[in-house]
């Protein structure tokens, strides 16, 4: 089967191709037009803006893969949620047409469920390698989530307040460093020495797989505060990120690993936007080495949003019947929760 994804769920603007044939994903065509330098200039995403930039763009990436020529499509797929929801609303539109177009079905995604399946690009599929655990660490969400079988999914973990990429988004701003914050702050990090500073690890012990990380920003805050603007040299600026980067990978891998222990995994999975992070997937490379699971990690190209993750996530779950009744009463869903009806 060939799917059309769509993603517009923030301020990346992306469509693909994926055929799925015999467990595995033939990545045909993917294309992402990013708006992170206009973002850059207000610090983060302006919902608004992130929306009318998707208008124009949209048509242009569909016209450069499909042609508007739908004859080889199966199905459309689109992120319906969660997102902002002005952003998802000119994907879903444009979806819609396209399904009704070229009468084929209109197969809603979570983006969530995306950056779980873009760690399965690659790799063949089947019944082996289930159960699996699921890590996404992304700007809006840190889960760890339970893979029963394809399209079957239980978040058994999650962040009580920020998330990861959040917490790194406002670190770099208490250090005067560029957005996104990310990309930054591991840079920064690796100049630094970690030792230098002592930063918590909130909840790292707890009996459970939720995290926080509020107060670790908190500290680096105060951290910042009570040293004098003077003593605020690119050596500190590194030694905090080292020390912040430090944390965070530690509540992470404690977090997995008891959810490995808990769960006995088939399959470990890694997605979303941090899964870029060199630290972390050596972290958890070295984690999984010590137990009997297999790590799938996803390709660079589909750790930010993208279409592809989309696609794929579509075609299991056009392949599973999950697809829209009514193509016109899809909406958008923006707090959606992964594994939650779209009705």
């Amino acid at each position: 089967m060939r799917i059309l994804g769509i993603e517009t769920s923030c301020d990346e603007t992306a469509v693909a191709i994926v055929s799925y044939e015999g467990g595995r994903f033939t990545v045909e065509d993917h294309l992402v037009a990013s708006q992170v330098k206009t973002h850059a200039k207000y610090g983060g995403v302006i919902p608004e803006v992130a929306a009318r930039m998707h208008v124009p763009v949209l048509p242009d990436l569909l016209s450069k893969v499909t042609g508007w020529k739908g004859g080889a499509i199966d199905a459309v797929a689109v992120t319906a949620g969660p997102g902002l929801a002005t952003s998802l609303r000119v994907g879903i539109e444009t979806a819609k047409a396209l399904a009704v177009t070229w009468s084929v079905p209109l197969v809603p995604v979570d983006h969530m469920e995306g950056h779980v399946v873009s760690a399965m690009i690659g790799q063949h599929l089947s019944g082996d390698c289930w159960p699996a655990l699921c890590l996404i660490v992304s700007g809006g969400h840190t889960e760890w989530v339970r893979v029963h079988a394809v399209c079957e999914y239980a978040i058994i973990g999650e962040t009580r307040d920020d998330a990861v990429g959040e917490a790194y988004d406002k670190v770099a701003a208490l250090l005067g460093l560029p957005y996104p914050g990310g990309p930054s702050v591991d840079k920064t990090a690796k100049r630094g020495s970690s030792s230098r500073f002592t930063l918590p690890r909130p909840m790292i012990d707890h009996d459970t797989l939720d995290v926080s990380f509020s107060g670790l920003k908190t500290a680096v805050r105060y951290l910042v505060d009570d040293t004098p603007e003077e003593n605020r040299d690119e050596t500190f600026v590194a030694d905090v990120c080292a020390a912040f980067v430090d944390a965070v990978m530690d509540v992470l891998m404690a977090k997995t690993r008891r959810a490995i222990e808990q769960e006995a995994p088939t399959t470990v999975l890694l997605g979303g936007g941090v899964a870029a992070s060199l630290v972390l997937r050596r972290r958890l490379t070295e984690l999984v080495a010590g137990h009997q699971v297999t790590l799938w990690l996803p390709d660079m190209a589909y750790t930010t949003d993208n279409a592809a993750m989309i696609a794929a996530a579509g075609a299991l779950r056009f392949e599973h019947g999950d697809v829209a009744s009514d193509p016109f009463a899809l909406d958008a869903v923006p707090s959606h929760v992964l594994g939650a009806s779209w009705i």
